[in-house]
């Protein structure tokens, strides 16, 4: 049930969107009319209406590719056997503070 109205609920949100962007327009074209109900000692008449006519114009969407040239960034990867270049810092630093000799790193406690 909450689904269904989740669903319902979120057409309506669409719908409006639509219409405040101006990619929906509907215009009703014709008014709706009430059937004609007569009443009498014989028994009781019923003559149809009328239901409204609505205009429903909706936008477009074009959908198309173009070429286009983008500039990617150089990636230079140095293995670990080889100095890095002058102008770049070393890649591998030492850590702050190492474990003591002889005794485990503390494990990481989720």
């Amino acid at each position: 049930m909450r689904a269904v109205l989740l669903v319902l609920i979120l057409a309506v949100v669409v719908i409006i969107g639509a219409i405040a962007t101006g990619f929906l327009d509907i215009s009703q074209v014709r008014g709706a009319r009430a059937p004609s109900i007569d009443a009498s000692r014989n028994g009781v008449t019923a003559t149809g209406g009328q239901a409204p006519s609505f205009d429903v114009e909706t936008g477009s969407v074009g959908v198309g590719t173009r070429d286009a040239v983008i500039k990617v960034p150089d990636l230079k990867v140095n293995p670990a056997n080889q100095a890095a270049p002058a102008n770049q810092p070393a890649a591998s630093q030492p850590p702050a503070n190492p474990p003591p000799p002889n005794q485990p790193a503390p494990a990481n406690s989720f």
